[in-house]
């Protein structure tokens, strides 16, 4: 039918919809959750967006040959999987620096040289992979599919078993759907999704296979974390930080492990004096996240991190602190706060 409706299109005067626009209509509303899928696939937000372009760029070459064998959420999400294993052999994995070596040990010592030359993961902001659905065991599984720490983990399976464990576990897609995807066998996804679990499991730190808690404790707790960053107080702030804790910031390859570095760094190099930084709050892969000011001479805020938070009931488990300017731009966020704002956490 999709095809029959493609080749009834003409460009002319009497009103008829064009091929452009059929195109349009039809597959729009699939291009936040490809953006997610690409996400997944490669770590980059900026290369996610752009092998997005490229997939419906194939697409509306091919689309008056469509012939809706399969339905076209399905047929895209192919052209997707296979623009982005195209594309992985020439896109260096991108890891957090966890993923990188050991915990620093010297909190109060002068932080190393970034290295920007590391093509680090990137964060994405909520707003971009689409609103959530309404079931909350939906949520649950859209929040998680998402999660920074699973993005990462990701970036250590191989292109295929990547794709295979994403559509499987994350999309949910029948194994025989998965096979012919990929030109493949039901038997090969099947084994190919053992090995990429087993994988995964290995690279996906424990602290952050966790449930967060209730939405008032939750809320309640980020209100806390942001006012003891405003106020420079890090007696407050250790006691919403769970004992094993991490903390990182890329593009720096140094990060802390545990209550007391994480705090010893923060005191040193962070929490000097009150009113030195503005939290905002916002969210990104599914995770509540502070976008984070630093007051200049001239007495306004300006833009300094993005931390992307895993919160869990018995506190927050990990602080990644994004340093560069990107999330500026892809969260849509001001480059300046004129004074201090109280806001409420999320």
């Amino acid at each position: 039918m999709l095809r029959a409706r493609a080749r009834r299109v003409r460009k002319g005067p009497d009103g008829t919809m064009t091929a452009s626009d059929e195109f349009t209509v039809l597959t729009s509303r699939f291009r936040t959750e490809l953006l997610a899928h690409c996400y997944r696939m490669i770590g980059s937000a900026d290369d996610a967006e752009d092998l997005v372009q490229e997939t419906y760029l194939r697409a509306w070459r091919s689309f008056e040959g469509f012939e809706g064998r399969a339905s076209l959420r399905t047929w895209l999400y192919q052209i997707a999987t296979n623009v982005c294993l195209t594309a992985i052999p020439r896109i260096s994995r991108r890891p957090l620096p966890s993923g990188l070596g050991a915990p620093g040990d010297h909190p109060a010592a002068a932080l190393p040289a970034q290295a920007p030359e590391v093509p680090w993961l990137q964060p994405l902001p909520d707003v971009l992979f689409g609103a959530e659905p309404a079931d909350p065991a939906a949520i649950a599984v859209s929040r998680e599919g998402m999660r920074l720490a699973f993005i990462a983990a990701l970036q250590y399976l191989p292109a295929r078993p990547r794709a295979v464990l994403i559509l499987r576990d994350v999309l949910a897609w029948p194994a025989a759907e998965v096979a012919e995807l990929l030109g493949s066998t039901t038997t090969a996804v099947n084994s190919a999704l053992r090995r990429a679990r087993a994988q995964l499991a290995r690279a996906m730190p424990a602290a952050d296979e966790v449930a967060e808690p209730a939405e008032p404790a939750r809320r309640a707790l980020l209100d806390r974390y942001a006012a003891a960053f405003q106020e420079a107080d890090v007696t407050a702030l250790a006691e919403l930080l769970r004992e094993d804790v991490v903390m990182e910031m890329p593009p720096h390859l140094v990060w802390f492990a545990g209550r007391a570095d994480v705090t010893r760094f923060l005191a040193t190099h962070i929490l000097t004096a009150p009113g030195r930084l503005l939290m905002t709050p916002t969210a990104a892969n599914g995770q509540p996240a502070m976008a984070v000011y630093e007051l200049d001479p001239d007495g306004t805020y300006h833009w300094h991190a993005l931390q992307v938070l895993t919160v869990t009931p018995a506190g927050i488990a990990r602080i990644v602190a994004f340093l560069d300017p990107g999330p500026v731009r892809r969260f849509g966020l001001p480059q300046i706060q004129a004074s201090v704002r109280s806001g409420s956490a999320l």
